[in-house]
């Protein structure tokens, strides 16, 4: 589903260039479920916002289900993000005058969804998470889990292809980080790709595949089986 070769991603900081990404090449079948880790600046990050579409890489070809993305416009490119790509993030990054039921319906929204099939659609995603009984709730009157239940479910309102994860568990406890992770675990066991960034071994060690950078480079690539 993915293929990505010799992608470079350069930053211009004053009057030097720095090297997020080096030179990496990468494929990604449909269905696997990916930890990409590394420490600080190994160029984590860097992917991830290109192969969501928020970024553009300086060089090289990301190719997705056979097209170049490299090649969209920005019209098309936020297209690939809305219709193809789920996005999960620490902070959560729910807006907190709307409920969850509005948290959700958003995405949708932006793809034209009209508004009696957006609704059934979010509530019935909600309920998936586990939050039917919480739709009117907002950000605020929810738990940090509860939050992350609430952006995975709006994560998933355009039933993307791929799912990117940025350090879904860091700002959970321990348990809630587990439960979360099952909720992952269910979604890839029913199809969907995940690619996780995320610094937690134990996280790491839920992924089918493990691949790890360092400095712009990919220095791993663990094609194991997770228990």
């Amino acid at each position: 589903m993915i293929e990505i070769t010799d992608l470079r991603k350069v930053y211009i900081m004053g009057d030097e260039e720095v090297a997020a990404l080096a030179g990496v090449t990468l494929q990604i079948a449909r269905g696997e479920h990916v930890a990409v880790v590394g420490p600080s600046g190994s160029g984590k990050s860097s992917l991830m916002n290109i192969l969501g579409g928020l970024d553009r890489p300086t060089t090289g070809a990301y190719r997705f289900d056979g097209e170049d993305v490299g090649r969209f416009d920005d019209d098309a490119l936020a297209g690939f993000r809305r219709r193809r790509i789920g996005f999960v993030f620490q902070s959560f990054q729910l807006l907190p005058r709307l409920t969850a039921l509005q948290n959700v319906e958003l995405p949708m929204i932006y793809a034209g969804v009209p508004r009696a099939e957006r609704r059934d659609r979010a509530l019935g995603l909600l309920d998936r998470v586990g939050l039917g009984p919480r739709k009117s709730h907002r950000p605020t009157q929810l738990s940090g889990g509860q939050q992350q239940r609430v952006a995975i479910a709006r994560s998933l309102a355009n039933n993307p292809d791929l799912l990117l994860a940025d350090e879904p568990t860091g700002a959970l406890d321990s348990q809630t980080g587990k439960e979360v992770l099952a909720l992952f675990r269910q979604l890839n066991g029913e199809g969907l790709t995940l690619i996780l960034v995320t610094h937690d071994a134990e996280v790491a060690g839920q992924a089918h595949r493990r691949v790890a950078f360092r400095d712009g480079l990919i220095v791993e690539d663990d094609h194991g089986v997770a228990p």
